[in-house]
């Protein structure tokens, strides 16, 4: 019947004002319809709202299921927009999982912006000079990234197909020496080897050309100069000492005295005393420089880019010992060392 209907029906008999009108009350009826979308996309909920909502978008959630919990909680006026915006903007596949801050004085436009950019709640992680593996797993633990167990397995996992930098490092020794001291963003619930990954980036980056060269044409290591400068953070602070210091260190190693250092005591048996006991100096352990010789089996600590630069440019002088009380006392003998363990140490 509808055929027949509209066959019978002649159209010739629309006027053009009658097309006018029809042609208005349609522009009208699609501009009421993308106003509402309009809306319902760029409007908040509440523009004048104080409220902000942790809100935490669940791992394996896809449009449907985040849009309906935003409509719950009264971020968004309606889930159907939402999936409507997300689908038709192509996006829908892009929503990251996370914890944001939502409000909703925030458009849907502004929601599925931060949420596409992963725009998640960050904590500054800051890993300081001269940690070694063990503060550093402490720290990270203490803030929900890596349980002690996981960052223990992690750097002593072989990253060297990753990092070039970390080829001509031992397999038997961990990542101690390369998680970079800095400040880092972590986001909440990141994996505990996503940070690892970002420090050895980061120590990608401050390992510059430049210092690689230098490393090449003094004939040495990487590895070699990442273990001296490890050693030097322990020892003292300013770049004028680490350099006398790095200089003092690479002196006993071409004159094959060992270093006889405190700070690679303290490493093995983890305390911090400034001056160690006798019988820990005897302890049985590649890293102890009083009973081997040579650099210690790996880095003690992960040291800053000061040690490093130190490590590649000692200073020359005449002095073979040294002590710290604050300042850094130097001496060319052992005879000029112990008077001056006797009158600053003692």
């Amino acid at each position: 019947m509808k055929r027949n209907w509209l066959r019978n029906k002649d159209f010739s008999k629309i006027t053009p004002r009658m097309f006018r009108k029809i042609t208005i009350v349609i522009g009208f009826l699609l501009f009421l319809a993308l106003s509402f979308v309009f809306f319902e996309i760029y409007v908040p909920i509440n523009p004048i709202s104080h409220e902000t909502i942790t809100y935490t978008a669940t791992k394996g959630w896809g449009d449907d299921e985040i849009a309906k919990d935003l409509e719950k909680m009264g971020i968004i006026r309606s889930n159907y927009f939402f999936r409507f915006y997300v689908i038709f903007s192509l996006q829908h596949s892009r929503l990251q999982a996370g914890k944001y801050n939502l409000s909703p004085r925030m458009s849907t436009y502004q929601i599925v912006k931060k949420m596409v950019q992963g725009d998640v709640l960050k904590n500054n992680l800051t890993i300081l000079e001269g940690w070694d593996v063990r503060d550093t797993s402490k720290y990270l633990e203490s803030k929900g990234i890596c349980s002690g167990e996981e960052f223990t397995r992690l750097i002593n996992k072989d990253y060297s197909n990753e990092f070039d930098f970390l080829k001509d490092k031992p397999k038997d020794v961990s990542l101690e020496g390369y998680l970079f001291p800095d400040t880092y963003e972590a986001s909440e619930g990141q994996a505990c080897e996503d940070t690892i990954i970002t420090m050895l980036t980061n120590f990608e980056k401050k390992l510059t050309p430049a210092l690689r060269d230098q490393i090449r044409k003094q004939n040495k290591s990487i590895f070699d100069i990442v273990t001296m400068a490890s050693m030097i953070e322990k020892e003292v602070k300013s770049l004028e000492d680490k350099k006398i210091v790095s200089g003092i260190l690479w002196k006993r190693l071409k004159i094959g005295m060992p270093l006889q250092l405190d700070a690679t005591i303290n490493y093995i048996t983890d305390k911090s005393h400034p001056s160690v006991a006798i019988k820990d100096t005897k302890i049985d352990s590649p890293y102890n420089t009083y009973k081997y010789y040579g650099l210690p089996k790996g880095p003690i600590s992960n040291p800053g880019i000061s040690s490093i630069i130190a490590a590649l440019n000692p200073t020359e002088t005449p002095y073979l010992f040294y002590l710290s009380d604050g300042v850094t006392h130097y001496s060319k003998t052992l005879e000029e060392h112990n008077a001056a363990r006797a009158k600053y140490l003692e």
